[in-house]
């Protein structure tokens, strides 16, 4: 093999490396100018220039002015993979059950590594009171959701052996005084990669102890959620009643 076929070979690799790094620079940034994003890449100027403009004109990014944002083919093919996800199917019926009978804010999240990707957001009133937002991220071990994802993939320690123990994990003021969460997984042990959560003020879900009502409702659909996606039997780990696809029971107000 020549230098030159070597060369060749390895090029469309590091291009789309470079691509994927300027991309990642939008993440919780609306608009970028030039600039700013040569500082956040540490690209070269005139490569950054040079992919910017492309981009632009696959309309994987939009040019206004001197900004440059996420562009409509971005947000179309992003649409899609949602649509096409067999889990983001299975669960959205379940979060707007979930945020009916309870009335409190339901999110569903994944585990990227050590952080944790929100995926889906149903909120009604309460939607301006919890600020992640669809795609934004976190540290995985500083929220409930992630939390429980992290003891359900391994994570080691006593505070991880406890959630494994009961499947949910409690978080008080997150971020907002006064307010609180509850998470549980969406499969069982070494199968759970997303989880689904529940916020809202100290006085519609009392943590200490969690409401078991809450609870319940909260294991029950993250169960049906699992059984609909793998279509089998609830594994027993889950260690909850077999209950209806949606939890139409009883409301916990």
């Amino acid at each position: 093999m020549t230098i030159q076929s070597t060369i060749d070979r390895s090029t469309p690799n590091a291009f789309l490396d470079r691509v994927s790094l300027l991309l990642d620079t939008f993440d919780g940034s609306a608009r970028l100018t030039l600039a700013q994003i040569v500082r956040r890449t540490g690209l070269p100027r005139s490569s950054v220039h040079r992919m910017l403009e492309h981009l632009v004109q696959l309309r994987w990014l939009q040019r206004e002015g001197h900004d440059y944002t996420l562009g409509l083919r971005l947000m179309e093919l992003g649409s899609l993979a949602v649509r096409q996800d067999r889990l983001h199917s299975a669960v959205i019926p379940h979060l707007h059950e979930l945020h009916r009978v309870t009335g409190l804010a339901v999110q569903l999240a994944a585990l990227d590594g050590d952080e944790l990707v929100f995926h889906e957001y149903v909120g009604g009133r309460l939607a301006g009171a919890v600020p992640n937002r669809v795609g934004s991220r976190d540290k995985a071990d500083q929220v409930a959701l992630g939390r429980i994802l992290l003891a359900y993939n391994g994570a080691s320690g006593p505070s991880y052996d406890r959630l494994r123990e009961t499947g949910i994990a409690c978080e008080r003021n997150t971020p907002i005084e006064g307010f609180g969460s509850i998470a549980t997984p969406i499969g069982p042990i070494g199968s759970a990669t997303s989880a689904l959560s529940l916020s809202g003020p100290s006085h519609q879900l009392p943590l200490n102890p969690p409401d078991p009502r809450l609870t319940e409702i909260l294991v029950n659909t993250a169960t049906a959620v699992w059984r609909r996606v793998n279509n089998h039997v609830v594994p027993t780990m889950q260690r909850s009643k077999t209950l209806r696809s949606t939890p139409h029971g009883s409301s916990a107000r």
